[in-house]
């Protein structure tokens, strides 16, 4: 998804793709795909704020329990999700003083992992 990203035009506590915004590019590709909903790995070449969720709601897949850019409440509640559905896996970045590189590992947290067997569960 390549579309520019700044504030949104009429709520100041959201983001929006506009036409003059900020350069943004996510890359995503669908690891499992469900009826409902699709568990993607992303991989960002910008890191602009909520971009995650401003572009998946741009290409009209909001992530799931995202009230804020567009998410169905009743598949959030479905899935007993209290929050968004956003995780980073891995992070990894070059070392501020040595210059080496640095990567970080987490594993699905509960909550997530039993929205995941929900969905699985379901077909």
């Amino acid at each position: 998804i390549d579309a520019p990203i700044d504030r949104h035009p009429t709520s100041s506590h959201r983001w929006a793709v506009v036409a003059d915004g900020k350069p943004s590019v996510t890359h995503y590709s669908t690891v499992e795909a469900f009826p409902h909903a699709s568990l993607l790995r992303i991989r960002l070449e910008t890191g602009r704020t909520h971009q995650i969720r401003v572009h998946m709601s741009a290409v009209r897949h909001p992530c799931v329990g995202d009230l804020t850019y567009g998410a169905d409440p009743v598949l959030a509640a479905r899935l007993g999700l209290q929050r968004q559905w956003l995780h980073a896996e891995c992070l990894a970045f070059e070392h501020p003083a040595s210059g080496e590189p640095v990567e970080f590992h987490s594993a699905l947290p509960a909550d997530l992992e039993q929205a995941l067997e929900i969905l699985r569960a379901a077909g």
